[in-house]
C-alpha cells in the first residue's frame, strides 16, 4: 500500500483560446494598403474581447464573483507561544468565518496546529477590513487537526458549508488564505484525487481521521486553515498540508473534506469534544499481495484483522484474526485507514452490518460500535499509585518493561528498556516524552532498570545534554526516535 509523506502548512477549463490570422497575397506597391487588412482584423478581435461574450471572459467573471463573495470571510491568523524550555514559537495560518446552528455568533475554523497551545490573547485574527481581533474561546480536535475559535459578535460575513461528498475529481476549486503572510490570496486548480490517507503530517501529528481531498491549486506555508471553495462559492475543504521537497507548492496539496470538518465543528460547539466509535481490533498496516494470496484472495482488498481485543465490540461480534473486512455499513472498505475513519465517524451505539471474508467464504455480521473513550482510557490510563519509580531529576515515573506488558503495548516480547508511565508537568522532558514511550538507551548505553539509568546519567555527568534512544507507538506502528535531555545547568 502507498504511504504518503506531507508537510503541514499552515466551469470551463482554461484551455480555450482565440487565434486570429490570414493567409494569402497582398500587393507590395503600397505599404499603407498592405497594413490596412491587418489593422481591421486587430480591431475586430479587440471588439470581440471587449464584448464580454467569450467563454474565457464568462468563466473569469464567474471566478471573480466567487472570490468577491468569499474573500471577506477569510482571515489571516498569527499566534505566539513558548515551549516548556522557553523558546518562542510563531505560527501563521489562515481561517474562515462560519456560523453554526449549534451555537450563536461567529466562529473561525482553522487548523489545530496553527493555534495549538497558545493563549487566547496571543492569537491575532486579521479581518479583511484591517481589524485585528482575538478569540474569546477555543476548541481543538487532535484527531482531525481542526480548531474552532469563537469571536465577538462583530459585523462579520460568514461563508457557507458545501457538500464535500458531491465534489469529484476534475472539479474546479479555489484555495484561499495567506500564503507567506500575503493575505487575501486566491489560487485556482482542480480536485486531483479523493480519499488520500496515511499521510505523515509532522513528527508530532496523530491524525486519526484522514480522508483528504487532493488539489493542484497552489497551497503554500500560511495557507493552513484556509478554505477550499467550489464553483458555488461554498467551503468544501480546509487546507491543511502539502507534499513538497522544497517547502513550497509543488502541485500537491491536501484539504480536510468539509463534511468531516463540519461534523467535528458542531460536536466541539455542542459538547466541547468529539465522540468517536471503535471496534476493538488491530489492523494490518502492511497488508500486501503475499498476505492476500495466503488468505486465497485474488488481490489486496479491504482491511485485514491481526488481533481482536477482549471485551470490545469486535470480540462480542466474534470477529477473528485474519478476517478481512470488505464492507462497513454498506461502504466498500479500501484499506485499514479507511476502515478506521468509517468506524470512528459512526454514531456510538449504532449496529452496523459488516461484510467479511473468512476462511474462503464471505459472510455478514452485525457489530454494535462502542465509545472510543473506553479504548483510550484502557490504553492511556495514568500509572496506578505505587507502580513504577519516580525519577526526580527527569520528572518521570518509569517501570522496567516486562514481556507480558510489552506484548500488550505492541512491542516485541524481547524488547527491553524503561517504560514511561508518567511525565510531570514541570519535567524537562515534557513535550519530548509521552506516556508508554520505551527508553532503550541513555547516552548510547542500554538501560533496563532505573539503576542502569542512574549509572548512565552519572557517566554522562560532564555533558550538558544527554541523548535518549526511545521506541514509540504511532498510528499502530512502533518507531525508533532520539530525544535530548538537557540538564538545568546545561545548554
Amino acid at each position: 500500500m502507498n504511504r504518503w509523506s506531507a508537510s503541514l502548512v499552515c466551469s470551463t477549463l482554461f484551455l480555450a483560446g482565440v487565434v486570429v490570422g490570414t493567409r494569402g497575397f497582398v500587393s507590395w506597391s503600397s505599404p499603407v494598403q498592405a497594413q490596412a487588412p491587418q489593422l481591421g482584423a486587430s480591431e475586430r478581435a479587440y471588439n470581440e474581447l471587449q464584448s464580454g461574450h467569450t467563454p474565457l471572459q464568462e468563466s473569469s467573471e464567474l471566478l471573480a464573483k466567487i472570490a468577491r463573495l468569499t474573500t471577506n470571510s477569510v482571515v489571516h491568523i498569527q499566534s505566539e507561544r513558548r515551549t516548556p524550555r522557553g523558546r518562542l514559537v510563531e505560527e501563521t495560518g489562515s481561517g474562515v468565518i462560519m456560523e453554526s446552528g449549534k451555537a450563536k455568533g461567529f466562529f473561525v475554523v482553522s487548523n489545530r496546529h496553527v493555534v495549538d497551545g497558545t493563549d487566547l490573547d496571543h492569537i491575532s485574527i486579521y479581518i479583511h477590513d484591517g481589524r485585528v481581533i482575538h478569540p474569546t474561546k477555543i476548541w481543538t480536535d487532535e484527531k482531525t487537526d481542526v480548531a474552532v475559535m469563537q469571536v465577538a459578535p462583530l459585523n462579520l460575513q460568514a461563508a457557507r458549508w458545501g457538500d464535500s461528498d458531491k465534489i469529484d475529481i476534475g472539479h474546479l476549486v479555489l484555495a484561499m488564505g495567506s500564503p507567506f503572510g500575503l493575505s487575501q490570496s486566491v489560487t485556482l486548480g482542480i480536485i486531483s484525487a479523493k480519499g488520500r490517507r496515511s499521510l505523515k503530517l509532522g513528527e508530532t501529528s496523530d491524525m486519526l481521521n484522514q480522508d483528504f481531498l487532493q488539489t493542484d491549486a497552489a497551497i503554500n506555508p500560511g495557507n493552513s486553515g484556509g478554505p477550499l471553495i467550489d464553483m458555488q462559492g461554498q467551503v468544501i475543504g480546509i487546507n491543511t498540508a502539502i507534499a513538497s521537497n522544497s517547502g513550497g507548492n509543488e502541485g500537491i496539496g491536501f484539504s480536510i473534506p468539509s463534511n468531516l470538518v463540519r461534523r467535528v465543528t458542531e460536536q466541539l460547539l455542542e459538547h466541547g469534544k468529539v465522540t468517536r466509535a471503535y471496534l476493538g481490533v488491530k489492523l494490518d498496516p502492511d497488508f500486501n499481495s503475499d498476505a492476500a494470496a495466503r488468505l486465497k484472495l485474488d488481490r489486496v482488498r479491504g482491511a485485514r484483522v491481526l488481533d481482536v481485543y477482549p471485551k470490545t465490540p469486535a470480540s462480542r461480534a466474534q470477529l477473528q484474526k485474519d478476517d478481512v473486512v470488505f464492507k462497513f455499513d454498506g461502504v466498500e472498505v479500501l484499506d485499514e485507514n479507511h476502515l478506521i475513519n468509517l468506524v470512528s465517524l459512526t454514531s456510538i451505539g449504532k449496529t452496523v452490518k459488516v461484510e467479511i471474508y473468512r476462511a474462503g467464504r464471505y459472510q455478514t455480521i452485525d457489530v454494535t460500535v462502542g465509545d472510543r473513550t473506553e479504548l483510550d482510557q484502557r490504553s492511556e490510563a495514568p500509572a496506578e499509585p505505587g507502580m513504577g519509580t519516580h525519577f526526580q531529576s527527569l520528572g518521570l515515573t518509569l517501570h522496567k518493561l516486562e514481556p507480558d506488558i510489552a506484548t500488550q503495548l505492541g512491542f516485541e516480547p524481547t524488547a527491553h528498556g524503561l517504560l514511561v508511565l508518567r511525565v510531570d508537568r514541570d519535567s524537562p522532558m515534557d513535550g519530548d516524552l509521552h506516556l508508554y514511550d520505551l527508553i532503550e538507551e541513555v547516552a548510547r548505553t542500554p538501560v533496563s532498570t532505573v539503576a542502569d539509568l542512574e549509572s548512565a546519567l552519572e557517566s554522562a555527568a560532564s555533558s550538558g545534554s544527554v541523548l535518549l534512544t526511545i521506541k514509540r507507538r504511532h498510528r499502530g506502528q512502533i518507531q525508533s526516535e532520539a530525544v535530548v535531555f538537557r540538564r538545568k545547568d546545561g545548554s
